[in-house]
């Protein structure tokens, strides 16, 4: 099983759009697939269709099992929503935002949601999971489970603004809780190539980078926008729009 984080702490770069559609898509090629919503907006979740006031376990339920009861505990099947016959989800709500002083009460706190997943990995071929727009406890967590990080990248000017702490906190994370962490792929997202500064953006990313930046790029396209306000993944409503076919080519790459 491959656990895959899709992190970065800046917003709006397209980390939902590319979790949901990396997951249903790989979910498309017959992998089984659970994605993890570890955003508190729960971007995620409703980008898949489910109505969140009908949820009765979250993401949250699960961090506060695990701290109550760390060796009985297992991830339920009330907590793990299915989509479909190969794709999965544990869901998260705004309560999700309450998740920072749970988890940094608990004793072994940065390990939660690893321990969680451990239950579930016989199960299931990858594990997606959508990190917020920070570095905290949460995403420490996430790191913290991860076997490899992606990193979509919007090519705009601050696009490496940050992307040093991001990578002192992945560093960290490797030494001194996950030595198997490592960055798996860097994805540039919205990217126009009638643009210069797409161009130089991805220069100066695959400079940082070398090999570990895609291939692919992902388009600016309505369609990846479009496709969260139907609850489906673009992949899945699209699939013959341009974004959609940029992600099933990500996801041929990420198989290879």
């Amino acid at each position: 099983m491959a656990i895959w984080g899709v992190v970065n702490q800046k917003g709006g770069v397209g980390k939902t759009t590319t979790a949901v559609n990396l997951a249903a898509g790989l979910a498309a090629k017959g992998q089984k697939v659970l994605l993890v919503d570890a955003d508190p907006q729960g971007n995620a979740t409703s980008g898949l269709g489910i109505e969140k006031s009908h949820i009765k376990k979250t993401l949250l339920d699960v961090f506060e099992d695990f701290i109550d009861a760390p060796d009985g505990s297992v991830i339920g099947s009330d907590t793990i929503i299915s989509i479909n016959e190969t794709l999965d989800l544990i869901p998260a709500t705004l309560d999700l935002a309450g998740a920072e002083p749970v988890l940094l009460n608990a004793v072994g706190k940065e390990l939660v949601l690893r321990d969680a997943i451990d239950t579930v990995q016989d199960r299931y071929d990858w594990v997606i999971i959508d990190a917020p727009p920070s570095l905290g406890i949460l995403t420490v967590n996430i790191l913290a489970a991860c076997h490899g990080v992606l990193v979509p990248m919007q090519c705009e000017f601050y696009a490496l603004e940050g992307l040093s702490q991001l990578m002192k906190t992945i560093d960290v994370v490797r030494r001194r809780i996950n030595p198997r962490l490592e960055i798996a792929k860097v994805l540039l997202t919205m990217y126009d190539a009638r643009n210069k500064l797409t161009q130089q953006v991805s220069e100066e990313v695959t400079a940082f980078f070398g090999d570990k930046v895609s291939k692919v790029v992902i388009p600016r396209n309505v369609r990846l926008s479009e496709a969260p306000g139907f609850g489906s993944p673009a992949v899945s409503l699209f699939p013959d729009s341009k974004g959609a076919e940029a992600y099933m080519r990500f996801v041929d790459e990420v198989l290879a």
